[in-house]
């Protein structure tokens, strides 16, 4: 067979004629690699002197100065927000005045104690588990609680608010929020009650027994918050209640917090 067969490059190397031309082949062809990378490094090289070259020859970017101006301090006592502004101010006085009035022709409701306060054992005594209401307050930070309440035609309307001390925690709008949770869990139409974020009313659609007054009742109940304050409203009627009813009655108690 021909030396120029179908012989491995590697087994002809010692095969006279056929193995010294094959050799000084393979060698060409790594000179031209190294050639190749070689022009290639210094034209990156080049790139580079040239870039620095035209940079050079630029001006210098100003830079911002690190120190900025002082900005002076205005001398004397700055004056307090008016009550009217002041949330603070106006419920730290009497959170009665707060409460909405009783409207004309209204009767006051009976159960409405005269000088409108309810103590922490009083306001427990609201919810189906009294005594573990009134432990939570106290954990809570029960501070005080307003209230008012009228009978007109076949309605009874109860408003409460309900102060706490909040030196721990964001009492008030976790009591409101509890309560929604609450009253949401039935059959009920709900809608947020504008100027309040998160403030709700609930009207429940079918009457409910269990008020102990000898017959069903419709209810409504509206929740809100506003700094320390939580409000509560209640619409008990023998007749359903509108939802824009109990959702107009909880804007206004709002607007005076």
């Amino acid at each position: 067979m021909p030396d120029g067969g179908n012989v491995p490059v590697g087994a002809r190397d010692d095969r006279g004629a056929a193995g010294t031309s094959a050799a000084p082949r393979l060698r060409r062809r790594g000179r031209t690699v190294r050639l190749a990378g070689a022009g290639a490094l210094l034209g990156l090289v080049a790139g580079v002197c040239a870039g620095y070259l035209v940079q050079a020859d630029r001006e210098p970017t100003k830079l911002p100065p690190l120190s900025q101006p002082v900005i002076e301090q205005a001398e004397g006592e700055t004056e307090p927000l008016p009550a009217a502004q002041d949330h603070k101010v106006r419920t730290d006085g009497d959170l009665r005045k707060l409460l909405l009035d009783k409207p004309r022709g209204a009767r006051t409701a009976s159960w409405v104690p005269q000088d409108g306060w309810l103590e922490l054992a009083e306001y427990a005594d609201f919810f189906k588990q009294p005594g573990e209401k009134f432990r939570a307050l106290a954990t809570d930070q029960f501070r005080r609680a307003a209230v008012t309440g009228w009978k007109t035609g076949t309605s009874t309307v109860d408003i409460r608010l309900v102060q706490y001390r909040q030196e721990d925690s964001m009492a008030a709008a976790d009591a409101t929020h509890n309560l929604e949770e609450t009253a949401g869990s039935g059959r009920t139409d709900s809608t947020s009650i504008p100027g309040t974020g998160d403030g709700t009313a609930y009207v429940h659609l079918r009457p409910i027994a269990d008020f102990g007054v000898g017959r069903p009742l419709y209810l409504a109940e509206a929740y809100a918050w506003r700094g320390d304050v939580a409000m509560e409203v209640w619409i008990h009627s023998s007749r359903p209640i509108a939802e824009r009813e109990i959702k107009e009655l909880a804007r206004r108690q709002m607007e005076r917090l």
